[in-house]
């Protein structure tokens, strides 16, 4: 098998423009920090309002999630309709949908009034099992699909001819290269006054009249408004952190030896397989996904990909492996996102926990905030709103999630381990004993080892090696840190706590 591209397909082919750092004070109307999805259609709705917005992205825009994602739009979110109805009721599930449905219509309208060639096709959707326990959940779903007037069914055949024991069929869905969709919106941020400042990422926001986005840097970004698209809020008012729980799952891009019919699958049971199709240099691609986890826990990283190179292979045939890629996803206990203002009292608005579904979500997001900003009214704003409970069976899940984080903590503490007299591998990160302390050793191979203390700077687990990625990952609420212990994703905001950087020798407990 030949070595991947170990970066998104979407990056690979795609060069985006480049932004300066923010180094001296601004104002915007709307300060948005993230250069995401949901940050550029929030800034692109602002800035048709005729707003300025200011962008600020830590690292390069659309190299989170957005850059990682599968990109399909479609309001089929796995099997979700009869458990919001069971949960929320049929009117709020029907909303749920339609807010998906108007997104992915929205993408559309503007694909073809701003003239965006960016790969957009339009095929159904599948789930599909092979699992007898969830047949009847597909049956469930398709009676949702009747409930509330989503056009789709039960299927006896689907385009592609794999085995399955149940198959549900959401029609009208679509596809698209997300980075092509985006680029021109970008551009018409900037032409049309906004201003977008990359490598600035925040640290905290000064509440007030006009807040103010506080860069690590110490320079400020002062608006009327603040959003918060950062995947994680990097600011918790809401306490975000108790009410979602992250997850990896993993992506790779194959040439296959067969052609592939079309449509858009996914399995109903874990682990997990999607698949879809898209264009890469000019030749058709498949995108095979799934074997998702919760952060910092399960096998292996490598092992993930390998599962996911087995079934490409048995399946289509690989005749070149293209990509292969990683992507981190927040899930409300719920199921459903939290949009909406991030203080009842204060001009500060935040977006996350999209579980997965980013395409249409990001939509439905931009369009809940930059109404409200605006005061227009939003039909769909209670629903999402943040500051919402209801008792429902999720949070039975919700509870077992959070007693796992409970024993993921205790567990942390007592588990650290180095064989006697082993060298460290090279380009591997190791959990040690360093002088009494749990702490994580990663070797170049020049035979510098950086080491750092693995207690999570948010609130106090312990990281784990994710091999794949070259990360320290917190299983708890999901931060992750880079070998030297910066952080690379929220929601903690202070490095690991560095323990030098030592020459090569052998370590012994």
């Amino acid at each position: 098998m030949n070595e991947a591209n170990h970066e998104p397909l979407w990056r690979a082919d795609t060069k985006l423009p480049s932004f300066p750092a923010l180094t001296e004070q601004v104002y915007a109307d709307t300060v948005i920090v993230g250069g995401g999805i949901t940050g550029i259609i929030t800034a692109y709705m602002m800035t048709k309002e005729g707003k300025k917005v200011v962008i600020l992205e830590a690292d390069e825009l659309l190299n989170g999630t957005t850059g990682h994602t599968t990109a399909k739009v479609t309001a089929q979110h796995n099997l979700i309709y009869d458990q919001l109805i069971t949960s929320v009721g049929e009117d709020q599930a029907r909303m749920y949908y339609e807010a998906n449905a108007e997104a992915a219509h929205w993408i559309k309208e503007t694909i073809e009034q701003q003239g965006i060639d960016c790969d957009w096709q339009e095929e159904a959707a599948y789930v599909y099992t092979n699992d007898e326990e969830k047949e009847k959940s597909l049956q469930k779903e398709a009676e949702s699909y009747k409930k509330l007037g989503i056009d789709g069914a039960l299927v006896d055949s689907m385009p592609w001819k794999v085995p399955f024991k149940q198959a549900v069929q959401m029609n009208g869905q679509a596809r698209f290269h997300p980075l092509k969709f985006l680029k021109p919106l970008v551009e018409y941020i900037v032409k049309n006054g906004g201003a977008i400042y990359e490598h600035s990422p925040a640290e905290d926001i000064e509440k007030g009249e006009k807040p103010a986005v506080l860069l690590k840097s110490g320079v400020k970004a002062i608006g009327n408004h603040v959003v918060i698209a950062t995947h994680f809020p990097f600011y918790d008012n809401g306490f975000y952190f108790a009410k979602l729980y992250p997850t990896r799952s993993y992506v790779i891009a194959i040439k296959p030896k067969k052609q592939f019919p079309g449509g858009m699958y996914i399995t109903a049971e874990q682990p997990t397989r999607s698949v879809r199709s898209t264009v890469y240099d000019g030749q058709e691609a498949l995108l095979i996904s799934g074997d998702g986890h919760k952060t910092g826990k399960g096998q292996p990283t490598a092992e993930h990909y390998q599962n996911l190179i087995k079934f490409a292979e048995k399946e289509f045939g690989i005749e070149k492996l293209l990509f292969t890629w990683s992507t981190q996803d927040l899930v409300p206990m719920d199921k459903i996102p939290y949009i909406g203002k991030a203080d009842k009292d204060e001009n500060i608005y935040s977006a996350t926990g999209f579980k997965k579904w980013g395409m249409t979500t990001s939509v439905v997001a931009a369009r809940i905030l930059s109404d409200l900003i605006v005061n227009k009214q939003n039909r769909y704003a209670e629903l999402f709103s943040p500051d919402r409970f209801k008792a429902d069976p999720g949070v039975k899940q919700f509870v077992k999630q959070q007693s796992d984080v409970a024993a993921t903590f205790v567990k942390g503490k007592l588990d650290y381990f180095f064989k006697d007299g082993d060298n460290l591998p090279v380009n591997q990160g190791m959990i040690i004993n360093w002088e009494g302390t749990r702490a994580g050793a990663f070797k170049e191979e020049n035979g510098t080892v950086h080491l750092v203390d693995t207690t999570c700077t948010h609130m106090g687990c312990e990281c784990e090696w994710n091999d794949a990625e070259r990360t320290w990952d917190c299983p708890c609420h999901g931060s992750r840190y880079s070998i030297s212990g910066e952080v690379m994703e929220g929601p903690a905001k202070k490095p690991l706590k560095n323990l030098g950087e030592l020459g090569d020798q052998t370590w012994q407990e």
